[in-house]
């Protein structure tokens, strides 16, 4: 049986609001009015295109725009080639490769007749349709452009997009560069169905989801060096040529503004993926072969959202020991429901737990540690200062014999069993510093679903998707599959003993808030990728065991750890979160900020 169908009706309505906007909150805005004014915002005035125009850049660069033709509509053929036409760029090629069937003449006709006029127009008739990767390479046989872009028949692209393509590629050097996308309804370019905002270079995201897609451009050394389409994937010959490319780029930069426009009609990929299924396969094997060139081996399944979003379940090279850290100050039900759900649910059991006693009073709670050491291998380790959550973790570190800690907070309760084998897969890759789990309330909503930057009221972090509900898909169905964040919390997060140590553990100065934030920030400036996996649940009855910030005293003691991050990390935090689009809202995620569409916020 499909796992969609399992889901309720209000679930997949609410779904399919959620792909194609982001949380249900935003419904009301979904009127004309919002296309009128993003419009507005995207298009540009004869001003700023006479500006464009006029724009000298310290290279000449020429773009070959590569499409492959095959029965186009003809109201879709001339808009198509329309829109490159209008570019404020001017230095490019347009190479069409033509597999129409004879029922289509007109495609090759009405292409010449243009190209008559525009010697940039470069068109090669087909002896036979050979294939979308096929049909493309002819494209690309017939290009001499510096950079290659990569353009749909049926889609539309805005007038600017090839001059801030140059922009990043003059300002950065970069040989990979994506935009952000927009999809509109059959004929009506301002029946916008799916504003897609994307995150920069996330490799873990682009393996479980094809998120850079249009608009591509990249160099051709790099299109050389990574090779061209290849016929066996096609349907998802985007997604294994993208993940060729980004895993050879120098550069990979991102636009976040929308200057693509995908075309939904019948039979096409952005309406409906049934319409294509040998796509699932296809893509299904374009990321097991880019985990197998990463010296990984994983199986990879669709998940129960949208089929070409990927679950990826890599193998576990060993099963090292996990040294689960767990602070506690009495609550001894907590601990008790916390350390029972670890013993009775979890499905891999090397591990150990090491409760990090700290300055409990009720007698019970050391009956409860006598009743857990009885399990095996837990042990109690005293701590005798006064609270200090990063210096008790480093404490309980410090005498952890497992390779991998697992830092746990003593108000969580384990859901799903391989919860541990989840975080695992993850922490166990080199270029990964740490992993999180997805948390929710006792309510079923989202506690935890990664932790966005420069984001809330403190401008410090918070959590995405916070309070939506258990089953929502999220933005683009984020809640569905394994990605790269900024940060995840430290209520449930994975990371190898030796590299905690390497970054120097948990700062001292955080000592409630934002410790978990600053390690991670550690870690991705020693280079390594912070992962969230929505495929380890447990819950986490927030703030149970220390409370919230109430008094004046716990008030000023948040404020100076606001105050010690901006000072550590202040630089970061100015350019923005590299996972979390511009486009959106700093206070609610997620939410689309229309006024900020295609504005230069993030340079």
């Amino acid at each position: 049986m499909n796992k969609l169908k399992r889901l309720s009706d209000d679930v997949k309505k609410g779904f399919k609001l959620l792909f194609s906007q982001g949380p249900s909150r935003v419904k009301k805005a979904l009127k004309g009015r919002i296309y009128r004014r993003f419009f507005d915002y995207s298009f540009i005035t004869e001003e700023v295109r006479k500006c464009e125009e006029s724009t000298v850049f310290d290279r000449d660069i020429k773009f070959s725009i590569l499409v492959p033709l095959y029965n186009t509509p003809l109201r879709y053929l001339k808009e198509m080639i329309g829109s490159v036409q209008a570019q404020t760029y001017k230095n490019w090629e347009l190479c069409l490769a033509d597999g129409s069937d004879g029922e289509h003449s007109f495609v090759g006709e009405t292409v010449k007749e243009m190209a008559e006029k525009d010697s940039r127009i470069i068109y090669k008739k087909l002896s036979k349709n050979l294939g979308i990767s096929e049909n493309t390479n002819e494209c690309i046989k017939m290009a001499s452009g510096d950079y290659i872009a990569l353009f749909d028949h049926d889609d539309v692209l805005h007038p600017s997009v090839l001059f801030e393509n140059m922009k990043v590629i003059c300002r950065e050097n970069a040989d990979f560069i994506y935009t952000d996308e927009a999809t509109f309804l059959g004929n009506n370019i301002k029946k916008i169905i799916v504003f897609h905002f994307k995150p920069d270079y996330a490799p873990d995201n682009l393996r479980a989801n094809n998120y850079i897609c249009h608009f591509s451009v990249f160099s051709r050394a790099l299109l050389e060096k990574s090779g061209m389409f290849r016929k066996e994937f096609d349907g998802s010959q985007d997604h294994d040529l993208i993940l060729r490319l980004t895993e050879n780029a120098e550069k990979v930069c991102h636009i976040p503004k929308l200057l693509y426009f995908w075309r939904s009609h019948p039979n096409s990929v952005a309406q409906d993926i049934g319409s294509k299924t040998y796509a699932i396969s296809a893509g299904q094997n374009a990321v097991k072969s880019a985990v197998e060139r990463s010296g990984s081996k994983a199986s990879v399944e669709s998940t129960e959202v949208v089929p070409t979003i990927y679950r990826i379940k890599y193998e576990l090279k060993a099963t090292p020991k996990i040294s689960i850290i767990i602070p506690n100050k009495d609550h001894s039900d907590d601990l008790r429901r916390c350390v029972g759900s670890i013993f009775e649910r979890s499905t891999y059991r090397n591990f150990e737990v090491l409760i990090v006693e700290n300055n409990s009073v009720e007698s019970a709670t050391f009956d409860c540690y006598e009743e857990l050491k009885a399990l095996g291998n837990v042990r109690v380790l005293t701590y005798d200062g006064v609270f200090n959550y990063s210096d008790i973790n480093n404490f309980g570190a410090r005498q952890a014999d497992g390779e991998y800690l697992l830092l746990l907070n003593n108000d969580t309760e384990v859901i799903n069993p391989d919860w541990l084998e989840e975080l695992l897969m993850y922490a166990q890759r080199d270029d990964v510093g740490a992993v999180g789990a997805k948390l929710y309330f006792g309510d079923n909503t989202v506690q935890h679903g990664g932790v966005i930057i420069d984001f809330s009221p403190s401008k410090v972090a918070g959590h995405s998707h916070y309070k939506e509900l258990r089953e929502n898909p999220g933005y683009m169905g984020k809640m569905y599959y394994a990605q790269n964040v900024s940060a995840v919390t430290a209520a449930c997060m994975m990371v190898r003993k030796d590299l905690f140590f390497e970054v120097g553990g948990f700062d001292v100065g955080f000592v409630v808030a934002f410790n978990d934030v600053d390690l991670c920030m550690k870690l991705r400036e020693f280079g390594k990728l912070i992962v969230f996996n929505p495929y380890a649940e447990l819950y986490h009855y927030e703030s149970k065991s220390r409370g919230l910030e109430q008094t004046e005293a716990q008030k000023v003691r948040f404020e100076n750890e606001c105050k010690l991050f901006f000072e550590k990390w202040g630089s970061v935090l100015k350019k923005g979160d590299p996972y979390y689009n511009p486009n959106f809202s700093q206070f609610e995620s997620y939410l689309i900020n229309y006024r900020n569409i295609n504005s230069d916020r993030r340079k």
